[in-house]
């Protein structure tokens, strides 16, 4: 008989773990602690629930690099004890995170599971019940004793995706995400259908989880318009300490085929600037060299961030930053796909 799974819910903040103080209509975090009080449809689940949350949660929009890190320390440090994690984090920078995570953990094969929801645990209509006991029934699904997920997802609204393929596309709806380029892994109806050709296989030498806590944040995204000036791009390129500069293009990697922006861009990249070229466009892939307006960027050796979020590309970059990849190596790796966050 398969053991119960040991999950753990680690709380950053968000309105998931907010209820409503009916007296004042405040919102306030609840305790953890008394989660089956609150949501008593756990006790269904078959896994034993651990709960881990912030000294002093956070709203998402003030999530950083060290909030990252201590996530990831968490995770290491609960991670031979636990089959699974769900982590509770507000909605609004919840694809940035769980991108960094997908870097931050190498090797990782077990479920990282991100989760919120757009109202109140407290709430009449509150979706926060159904992506919560969702994200924790994904969490402890096993295989032959295996977990069926071994990578960072996030659920939200019926569907786990994979982390760094999402980005938040609502700020009012309960569908407030997407993952314009790649299907979801699991969808939830009145069973859970999991798309097995979808998931990331590990590989098959048993390597150890290895956390990188080290992330550089001397990073950039520049998101081109038509009129954008040349002071401004100067200006961009001129900021202190940059290393990494993400360009928004348009449609299929497109750029102005002006002198003077060629001319910078191609100046920046010479003294050791990277610039990574992805699209504005929600979906579809740059694929440089396609048009006209992007022959340009290929022969000045731009990065193809082919059909990455923004979202991936900036965890990315700051990854390989921190993991101190030579300059000469890090073309070739940022495309290449490292936990299935790219074509």
């Amino acid at each position: 008989m398969q053991k119960k799974a040991n999950i753990l819910l680690i709380y950053t903040g968000g309105t998931i773990g907010m209820v409503k103080d009916y007296e004042t209509g405040a919102l306030k975090a609840f305790n953890f602690e008394e989660l089956l009080r609150h949501i008593p449809e756990l006790t269904q689940l078959d896994c034993n629930i651990q709960s881990v949350s912030f000294d002093t949660p956070i709203d998402s929009s003030n999530m950083n690099l060290e909030y990252w890190a201590e996530i990831v320390t968490i995770i290491k440090s609960n991670y031979e004890k636990h089959d699974g994690f769900v982590v509770l984090h507000g909605s609004d920078t919840m694809s940035y995170s769980a991108s960094a995570l997908s870097f931050m953990l190498e090797n990782l094969s077990k479920p990282v599971i991100f989760t919120g929801s757009q109202l109140p645990i407290g709430d009449l209509r509150t979706d926060a019940k159904e992506n919560l006991i969702t994200s924790i029934q994904i969490a402890s699904l096993q295989e032959n004793g295996r977990p069926v997920i071994q990578e960072v997802g996030l659920y939200f609204e019926y569907k786990l995706y994979r982390g760094n393929r999402t980005t938040k596309i609502n700020a009012e709806h309960f569908e407030a995400f997407n993952s314009p380029n790649h299907p979801p892994l699991i969808e939830s109806g009145v069973n859970l259908k999991v798309h097995y050709p979808y998931l990331l296989q590990l590989s098959k030498n048993k390597s150890k989880l290895n956390v990188h806590k080290k992330m550089d944040e001397n990073v950039a995204i520049l998101k081109l318009f038509p009129g954008i000036s040349e002071s401004l791009v100067t200006a961009v390129l001129r900021t202190p300490n940059l290393k990494v500069l993400i360009l928004e293009t348009y449609g299929a990697g497109n750029a102005p085929t002006e002198i003077w922006f060629i001319d910078l861009l191609e100046n920046a990249i010479k003294n050791g600037l990277h610039i990574i070229n992805v699209t504005q466009c929600s979906g579809g892939s740059v694929i440089m060299g396609h048009y006209e307006t992007s022959k340009k960027l290929s022969q000045i050796q731009l990065i193809d961030g082919k059909d990455i979020t923004t979202e991936a590309a900036l965890t990315k970059a700051m990854y390989l930053l921190g993991s101190n990849i030579s300059g000469t190596l890090f073309k070739t790796v940022f495309e290449t796909s490292l936990r299935g966050e790219m074509h």
